[in-house]
């Protein structure tokens, strides 16, 4: 707790919450939880449900170690069991307190782990504190409700998550997308695009807030390197933006891609090697407390947990506690009972760094400035290269970002020749059915678009017309 206490104080960042999340007041009944956990406090309050009531009274959970490999045929002898009771003998965690109900922020132990985690993998400069959710979806819902307005915009890369944008669009809200390269969102281009902004053209106030899947970005795979995340904080601090630091894919960092590189056999990291192999959290480099972080243990534990939790500025994090309070309560105390009995039984970090997930060059093809690797058919006749598709090779997260081109192809110049609207993504969607067609499902790169608004649907009103036209799809990398 000491290196807590040594951190720096944040700025001044209370003009960045909205009018709706000024106005939240604490959860009355929230206020009186805390005192029923008095001894021999009498509670006549709340409507609590007696905990001799519930029907649960023990729950066993095989588990794999976390030395397990994948695809090991012997891992079934190797369970480790995790037993949650209530009562005299309780086993390795009661149960009881996580059946009733929770306070709003979530189970103190979880928390501390949260923190210790937080110290160990990110050791943020300034202030903060962690508050449990039941998952990136619902917490990035909450950061939305504390920090835009109706008919924002919002900061996003060129390719989105879609499932981020659908659940502002309602509010009409709109995108102002920035371009990336191999390394992340271009710095150069964020700046200018706030240094431009016109609020008379744009219909609203300069953008806010920068949301950002920084590590294995869902969909293109790209990883903010350390380098352009300075940069990028450097034009969040002159132009006051908050950085939402969407990161469930932190943990599934990989080495390089090589072509030629052989197999190797799974070798799991000490905890030392393993942290100094990740890249920098926006969060570590927070001088200013301008960074809400969205951690999940979606992708390394399993989606149906649906828990995750915040790290931020305290001033943000006392607003979406009040947020959580009337909206979701606790995340569910079965998830929390089940993740904190598997840190204990496994270790803080081993649940990282041992349970990991085991063409051409561009420069070489036709397409020198396209990023990765580009698959190509050769001219029998003349040996010229037509590509293909290319595709980024990721560094993290479960995704393969996908390019096909089809200037030329006989049947794309027979849509050009047809005045179709969108060309592009009309023998896109062609392309696909015939895919699934064949047995083979791919993601719709056109999910991915940044929704600017109706007026900017198609590929030409987006300005993506390029030379040679192509379409993307998403590969999902099966873990």
């Amino acid at each position: 707790m000491d290196s807590l206490n040594r951190k720096q104080e944040a700025v001044d960042l209370s003009h960045h919450i909205n009018v709706k999340s000024k106005s939240r007041h604490p959860s009355p009944l929230k206020e009186i939880i805390k005192f029923m956990g008095y001894d021999g406090m009498i509670s006549l309050a709340g409507g609590l449900p007696h905990p001799s009531l519930f029907p649960l009274d023990r729950a066993k959970f095989d588990c794999l170690p976390p030395s397990a490999s994948l695809g090991d045929q012997s891992r079934e002898t190797d369970l480790v069991s995790l037993n949650l009771g209530r009562g005299l003998s309780p086993g390795d965690l009661d149960l009881t307190q996580f059946l009733q109900y929770g306070t709003g922020a979530g189970n103190q132990q979880l928390i501390q782990l949260a923190q210790d985690l937080t110290e160990q993998v990110h050791a943020p400069p300034c202030h903060y504190e962690c508050l449990l959710h039941p998952g990136n979806t619902n917490a990035w819902s909450k950061v939305v409700g504390l920090l835009c307005e109706d008919n924002d915009f919002v900061i996003v890369e060129e390719f989105t998550y879609p499932s981020a944008q659908a659940l502002w669009i309602p509010l009409g809200i709109k995108a102002a997308p920035v371009s990336a390269d191999a390394e992340g969102i271009l710095a150069t281009n964020l700046r200018e695009m706030l240094e431009n902004w016109d609020e008379k053209l744009r219909g609203s106030r300069r953008p806010r807030v920068l949301y950002l899947v920084s590590v294995g970005s869902n969909p293109t795979g790209i990883t903010i390197s350390a380098k352009r995340r300075r940069e990028i904080y450097q034009v969040c601090v002159e132009f006051d933006l908050v950085i939402v630091e969407d990161d469930p894919y932190y943990f599934l960092q990989y080495p390089g891609y090589s072509p030629q590189a052989e197999e190797q056999p799974y070798q799991p990291k000490s905890t030392g090697d393993f942290l100094k192999s990740l890249t920098p959290s926006f969060l570590s480099m927070d001088t200013q407390g301008r960074v809400i972080r969205l951690e999940s243990f979606s992708k390394t534990i399993f989606p149906g947990l649906r828990l995750g939790y915040f790290i931020a500025n305290p001033l943000f994090t006392e607003r979406l506690l009040r947020a959580t309070e009337v909206e979701t309560q606790d995340p569910a105390g079965l998830s929390q009972a089940f993740t904190l009995a598997l840190f204990n039984q496994w270790g803080l970090m081993d649940i990282y760094c041992g349970f990991r997930f085991t063409v051409v060059s561009a420069a070489k093809s036709p397409l020198p400035t396209a990023q990765g690797h580009v698959a190509c058919l050769q001219d029998k006749e003349n040996g010229k290269l037509r590509p293909v598709f290319s595709f980024v090779d990721p560094e993290a997260g479960m995704f393969v970002w996908s390019k096909f081109y089809f200037g030329g192809v006989a049947r794309f110049v027979e849509l050009e020749a047809q005045s179709i609207e969108d060309p592009e993504q009309a023998f896109a969607q062609e392309l696909w059915e015939a895919m699934v067609a064949e047995l083979v499902l791919l993601t719709p790169g056109s999910y991915y678009h940044a929704w600017q608004g109706p007026d900017k649907a198609s590929t030409k009103a987006r300005g993506l017309i390029h030379d040679l036209p192509f379409s993307v799809f998403l590969l999902l990398l099966q873990r």
